[in-house]
C-alpha cells in the first residue's frame, strides 16, 4: 500500500473512543445545564448560598472542559476556545469577562517563562547545562532522573515554578536527544518530563518565591483569623514535606516509567565531548544569563522590597521577552514559533476557574462538601479539606482554589477542635501538586509540549501520585507537624 493511501485509510478510519467522549462531554453539559435547579449551600452559620441558573452552567462548562481535555477529542487549544464561547452563547458571563481571561497576567507570565526557555535553547545555554549536568550524574537513567529532578526542585526555592520549568524544559529535551530513541515517546522520555512537572509542583510550596499561591494563602489567612505567619515559619514546615514528596515522586517514576536502557554506554565521555565543543561562553549567553538573572533577582526580591511590592510579577518578567527583541536574541520567526497550544490550554483554564468563581460555583461545591464532614473526626475533615483543595487545584488556579476553601474552612475548623495553621498548610501542601491535569499548573502544559505523553497518559499517572501525596500529608498531619511543634488542634 503506498503512502498516501495508507494516509487516507487512516483518514478514512471512525474513531468511535474519540467520538464517544466527544459526545460525553455534550451530553454531561446539556444535563447539567438544563436540569432544574439545585439546593442551596448552606455554611454552619446558616448563611446559604443560591446555585444560580449563571452558576450551574459553569459547573456544565467545567464538566465538558474535563472530559475533553483529559481525552483530548480536539486539540487541547480548541477545548480552552470553547470554554469562552459556551459562556458567552449560553449567557454565563459576558464576553468582555469571558476572553479578558485568556490575557491574563498569568497567561502572560507563562509566555514570558516560555520565552526564557527558548533563549536558553536558542544561545546553546541549555545545552551547556546538559552535557555539564551529564557529566556530574554520570551514565545511570535513574541517577539522570534524579539530578533533573533535584535541579528542578532546588531552582523552585528560588524562583516561581512556572519560570523554572520553563528552564529546565530545554535542558531535558537537550538531556533526551542523547538518549538515543530520536524524538519518539518512550517510558525514559514520559518520566523525565512528567517527573520534572511533579517536582516542579513539590518544590514550589517550600518558600513564598516558589509561586503566588502562598503569599495570597497568608494575606487571606491574616485577614480571617487575624494571626501572622512569617516566610521562615512556613519554609520550616513545608520544607520537609516538600523534599520527602520529591524523593518519594522519584521513585514513583522510577517505577511508573522505569527506563527502558539502565545505562546509557558511553553517554559521560560523550556529554564531555560535546561540551568542549561548544567553546567559550559567547557575548550572546552571557548577555541572556544576564537579563535572565535580573529578573529573576527582581522577582525574588519583590516579597522584600517594598518599592516592589505594587509591581506585577508579570510586568517584570516580561521586561525580559522585550530585552531579547532589543538585543536581536530572537526574532519575529521565534515568536511565530511559540507553542500557542500550550499557551491557550492555559488561558482556557484561567477562563473556567475565573468562570467557576464569579458565579459562585466554586463557592457552592465547597460547601457542600465541607459541611458533609463538619460532624467527623478531625483527621478526616482535614483530609476532607486536602481533597477538595488538591480536586479544585486541577480544574482552577490554586490560588481561587484556597481563596474559595479557606474561608469556609476556617470557620468550620473550632467546631472540630482543629487548629488554623494546620488546614492552612495542608491546603498549601495539596495545592502545590495538581498531578491530575495539564491546566493544574503551568509547569504540566510546559511538560506536554514535549509531545512525550498524552493528556490520558498524564491523568493515569496522576491518580497514584495524588493517592501518594494524600498519605504522604496524612503522616504529615498525624506524625511530622506535631513533631516539629505545630499544634494541630486547639487543646
Amino acid at each position: 500500500m503506498s503512502s498516501g493511501s495508507k494516509e487516507d485509510f487512516e483518514e478514512s478510519k471512525i474513531d468511535w473512543r474519540r467520538i464517544f467522549f466527544l459526545l460525553l462531554g455534550i451530553v454531561l453539559f446539556a444535563i447539567v445545564y438544563f436540569i432544574p435547579p439545585l439546593p442551596d449551600a448552606v455554611d454552619p452559620a446558616g448563611k446559604h448560598f443560591v446555585l444560580t441558573k449563571e452558576a450551574k452552567g459553569a459547573l456544565a462548562v467545567f464538566l465538558l472542559a474535563g472530559i475533553w481535555w483529559v481525552f483530548e477529542v480536539v486539540p487541547i487549544g480548541i477545548t480552552s476556545l470553547t470554554i469562552g464561547v459556551l459562556q458567552v452563547i449560553f449567557l454565563i458571563r459576558p464576553a468582555k469577562s469571558a476572553f479578558n481571561d485568556f490575557m491574563d497576567p498569568s497567561v502572560l507570565f507563562i509566555f514570558a517563562s516560555i520565552m526564557i526557555g527558548l533563549v536558553f535553547t536558542k544561545t546553546g545555554l541549555t545545552k551547556r547545562l546538559a552535557y555539564k549536568m551529564l557529566t556530574i550524574v554520570g551514565e545511570k537513567t535513574s541517577m539522570i532522573y534524579l539530578g533533573c529532578f533535584l535541579l528542578t526542585a532546588f531552582l523552585t526555592h528560588f524562583m516561581a515554578h512556572t519560570a523554572v520549568a520553563a528552564t529546565i524544559y530545554p535542558l531535558l529535551l537537550a538531556i533526551y536527544s542523547l538518549y538515543g530513541e530520536g524524538s519518539k515517546p518512550t517510558k525514559f522520555g514520559k518520566g523525565l518530563f512528567i517527573g520534572m512537572a511533579y517536582i516542579a509542583g513539590a518544590g514550589s510550596i517550600i518558600t513564598l518565591l516558589g509561586a503566588a499561591r502562598g503569599a495570597v494563602a497568608l494575606s487571606f489567612f491574616h485577614d480571617i483569623v487575624n494571626k501572622n505567619i512569617s516566610f521562615f515559619e512556613l519554609t520550616y514546615y513545608m520544607f520537609p514535606v516538600g523534599w520527602i514528596m520529591v524523593f518519594i515522586l522519584w521513585g514513583f517514576i522510577m517505577i511508573f516509567f522505569k527506563p527502558e536502557k539502565k545505562v546509557i554506554p558511553g553517554l559521560k565521555e560523550k556529554a564531555r565531548q560535546l561540551n568542549s565543543q561548544l567553546g567559550a561562553v559567547t557575548r550572546r549567553e552571557m548577555l541572556a544569563l544576564f537579563i535572565v538573572g535580573g529578573c529573576v533577582i527582581t522577582l525574588s526580591m519583590v516579597s522584600f522590597v517594598p518599592f516592589l511590592q505594587p509591581i506585577n510579577k508579570t510586568a517584570i518578567i516580561l521586561i525580559s521577552t522585550i530585552l531579547f527583541f532589543i538585543f536581536k536574541i530572537l526574532n519575529l520567526d521565534d515568536l511565530e514559533a511559540l507553542p500557542w497550544n500550550i499557551i491557550l490550554l492555559f488561558a482556557g483554564a484561567m477562563s473556567i476557574g475565573f468562570c467557576l468563581w464569579e458565579t459562585g460555583a466554586a463557592e457552592w461545591l465547597a460547601i457542600k462538601w465541607l459541611v458533609f464532614f463538619q460532624n467527623t473526626h478531625w483527621f478526616i475533615f482535614i483530609m476532607a479539606i486536602s481533597v477538595l483543595v488538591l480536586m479544585m487545584t486541577n480544574f482552577i488556579m490554586n490560588v481561587a482554589a484556597i481563596a474559595i476553601t479557606l474561608p469556609v474552612a476556617l470557620v468550620i475548623a473550632p467546631y472540630l477542635n482543629v487548629s488554623s495553621e494546620v488546614i492552612l498548610f495542608a491546603s498549601l501542601v495539596v495545592a502545590g501538586m495538581p498531578f491530575l491535569l495539564l491546566v493544574g499548573a503551568a509547569p504540566n502544559a510546559i511538560a506536554y509540549d514535549s509531545k512525550q505523553f498524552t493528556s490520558g497518559e498524564f491523568f493515569k499517572c496522576g491518580v497514584p501520585a495524588s493517592i501518594i501525596l494524600l498519605i504522604v500529608l496524612g503522616f504529615t498531619v498525624l506524625v511530622l507537624w506535631p513533631v516539629m511543634g505545630m499544634n494541630i488542634t486547639l487543646n
